[in-house]
């Protein structure tokens, strides 16, 4: 550890953004009205992606603002008991712990209703960045959602610009989330005005769709989002496994098929287990076997995680991840 106790080691892998409890029916397959209870479970794509990362044996620390209520101090409790470093946690005494209401559909796919007006989440600025913590990270990553409103989105830009200075990866998954959007049109900019930044960006097949405008996916569409600053883009595919584009070489991956019960964090699991195979071997960015074998171990934590309730739960150990790809 640094002197101020900020994890000092070029392992690190930074997630900015928020952390929330999303609400999940007990029942699959009902409306929010017809619900008849609710569990709550902890999320918010960037804390998921940092609990993904040390799950698998990699070092995580998350950035970002929670309400100073009972929700905010139990999700900073399980970034804590999950091994994420919580330097980079604050709390906001005037605004609540964002949440969400999900409704798990019976294909285990989500809709959502957001409790945010605002959340501490959004009130984070600036001067309130833990800028060395930031400096210290080998990969800064981040979503879209922090780009919505002010103050948190100049926070973004500055965490952004001085990871970027200080020799980090950037690693951006725009996790569209369009109800908390002014506009579809709105979402599509302010997404796009952040793309030339990221040296690995990873889209799902909805987001790719949205992001271009054509129902089709495939290499054309794909290259559509390519910019010459990027290492890597990542297109995910749910049960169609993954498809990979760099400046030297791209292709596809398949997936491995599972029991999926709810898809929640899928994503996230992916990113991180990317993210840990990168730190501890950048040249995979620039080998295809090594990237196509690490891809693999990607998509086999994806698909781990969409056979149970809930993101954090369900996040594997390497372990899992090995006992699924060997066919145990």
């Amino acid at each position: 550890m640094a002197p101020n106790g900020v994890v000092s080691d070029k392992s690190l892998i930074v997630s900015f953004g928020e952390m929330l409890i999303d609400f999940v029916p007990t029942v699959s397959g009902v409306s929010l009205a017809e619900a008849p209870g609710f569990l709550k479970a902890p999320g918010g794509a960037p804390a998921n992606m940092a609990i993904a990362v040390s799950r698998l044996g990699g070092k995580a620390s998350f950035v970002g603002k929670l309400g100073d209520d009972e929700f905010g101090h139990m999700l900073a409790d399980i970034l804590k008991q999950n091994g994420v470093s919580g330097d980079g946690i604050l709390f906001d005494q005037g605004a609540r712990t964002a949440l969400a209401f999900v409704t798990l559909r019976a294909d285990g796919e989500r809709e959502f209703m957001f409790y945010r007006n605002p959340s501490a989440d959004m009130l984070l600025t600036p001067e309130e960045l833990n800028l060395d913590l930031i400096r210290s990270a080998k990969v800064f990553h981040y979503g879209s959602i922090s780009l919505i409103v002010e103050p948190c989105r100049s926070a973004h830009l500055k965490a952004m610009e001085v990871a970027k200075e200080s020799g980090a990866l950037l690693s951006y998954d725009p996790n569209l989330r369009l109800p908390l959007w002014p506009s579809a049109d709105e979402a599509r900019k302010q997404i796009l005005s952040i793309w030339d930044k990221a040296d690995i960006i990873k889209v799902s097949d909805v987001e790719l769709e949205f992001l271009t405008g054509s129902n089709k996916i495939d290499d054309e569409t794909a290259m559509k989002l390519w910019r010459p600053n990027l290492t890597l883009l990542l297109i995910t595919l749910g049960e169609k496994g993954s498809m990979y584009y760099t400046k030297y070489f791209h292709g596809s991956v398949d997936a491995f098929h599972v029991n999926t019960v709810d898809t929640t964090g899928a994503g996230d699991s992916f990113v991180g287990a990317l993210l840990c195979k990168i730190v501890e071997d950048p040249t995979i960015l620039e080998n295809e076997s090594k990237l196509r074998e690490v891809l693999k171990f990607a998509n086999a934590c994806g698909a781990i995680t969409t056979t149970k309730k809930g993101a954090i739960p369900a996040l594997p150990t390497e372990a899992e991840v090995l006992a699924l790809i060997n066919g145990a």
